[in-house]
């Protein structure tokens, strides 16, 4: 007896079509029975969090605006990065932004997947949501949710225009991105050799956040010769960490009486000087000429037949002053307005109608 006959019939009963659906419809019934009785269904991915400091760089307000602790961006299933700590510094006219962030993927093997690799120090992540669009690199990963905030207190040195150095005030505050990150605590100003500058020391108390067993205010350490960027109402100080901790660190106050002296100026200029002639700070006086005595410059003129003679300046006068100026004592030595004070070291004084620039001869 044939299997399948002329008709296309199986042994002569069924058609070879028909017994062909009723197969598959078996075999379906027979995968969906084992599906539903088997006794390991189907695990559920291994879904896993860790958290990671982010800087996204520096950005602009129109951004910083949009940016809030809870925002969330999902790339996948099973992914998703959530904003849990923002922090914010000035930086170069924009603000820095460093944030602590949620990242949520499969666990493979005991790292978390996200986007198909490892979020690992280094890397960057995007993070788009319907309002911004910005990305950042990892720079730490673990187990905390926030960053580890803190507050330092240092000393900020800068030379600023006169009249921004006016506007300086204790109890100013510092913000970005709408926050408070900084505030005013004490600060010092000095004339520069240009009256139209000053020196400034800005003691300020910083709010920043621990990477690395290192504090931090945005990208920059908490060390001495680090650039920051404070933007007060109405000044920008741009200056370098000049130490940790308060203006009275750098030094107890004390009183040097020192010489000094000019060469070669004006008569006019030099006949202008004269005792009691003070330099003023904040209502303290900072320096106070004691003494001035002025002689002739020494001109020395070659004959022609190879003579030399030396001679009064018709003109130029050398000067030498004696000053009692008020100094911070270091355990390294004096420092007046922050540089040391040295012989041979230059420095300046505003006596309000004159503004001099002079040689150390002597301390005392």
């Amino acid at each position: 007896m044939e299997i399948i006959d002329d008709d296309g019939q199986l042994f002569g009963a069924v058609n070879v079509v028909d017994a062909l659906v009723v197969l598959l419809v078996a075999a379906v019934v027979v995968a969906g029975a084992a599906l539903v009785f088997s006794d390991d269904p189907p695990e559920d991915p291994d879904i896993e969090t860790t958290h990671a400091t982010l800087d996204v760089g520096t950005q602009p307000e129109f951004v910083l605006e949009e940016i809030n602790e809870g925002d969330t961006y999902s790339p996948g299933d099973n992914t998703e990065l959530t904003i849990q700590d923002v922090h914010l510094a000035p930086e170069g006219g924009q603000t820095r932004v460093i944030m602590r962030v949620a990242v949520t993927g499969e666990a493979d093997g005991g790292t978390i997947e996200y986007e198909g690799a490892p979020p690992r120090i280094g890397r960057s992540l995007d993070i788009i949501t319907d309002r911004y669009q910005i990305d950042g690199q990892i720079r730490a990963v673990g187990d905390a949710e926030t960053l580890t905030r803190d507050e330092r207190t240092v000393v900020v040195r800068d030379t600023v225009d006169a009249v921004d150095a006016r506007e300086i005030a204790v109890g100013d505050t510092i913000r970005a991105g709408g926050r408070t990150v900084a505030s005013v605590d004490a600060v010092e100003s000095f004339p520069t050799a240009d009256p139209e500058q000053r020196t400034v020391f800005l003691e300020t108390t910083l709010q920043t956040y621990q990477q690395q067993e290192r504090q931090r205010f945005g990208d920059t350490a908490i060390q001495r010769g680090q650039s920051i960027t404070l933007p007060g109402d109405g000044y920008t100080v741009s200056g370098s960490i000049e130490r940790r901790g308060t203006l009275d660190a750098l030094g107890t106050a004390a009183e040097r009486t020192v010489t000094l002296r000019m060469e070669a100026v004006d008569d006019d200029f030099a006949t202008a000087l004269r005792p009691g002639m003070t330099e003023t700070a904040d209502g303290e006086t900072v320096a106070e000429v004691t003494d001035v005595s002025v002689r002739p410059s020494v001109l020395i003129a070659t004959g022609d037949d190879g003579s030399v003679n030396v001679v009064d300046h018709p003109v130029n006068r050398d000067v030498t002053l004696t000053a009692t100026i008020q100094v911070r004592q270091t355990p390294e030595g004096p420092q007046f307005k922050g540089d040391p004070l040295r012989q041979r070291q230059q420095i300046t004084l505003d006596l309000g109608t004159s503004v001099i620039t002079a040689e150390v001869v002597a301390v005392r």
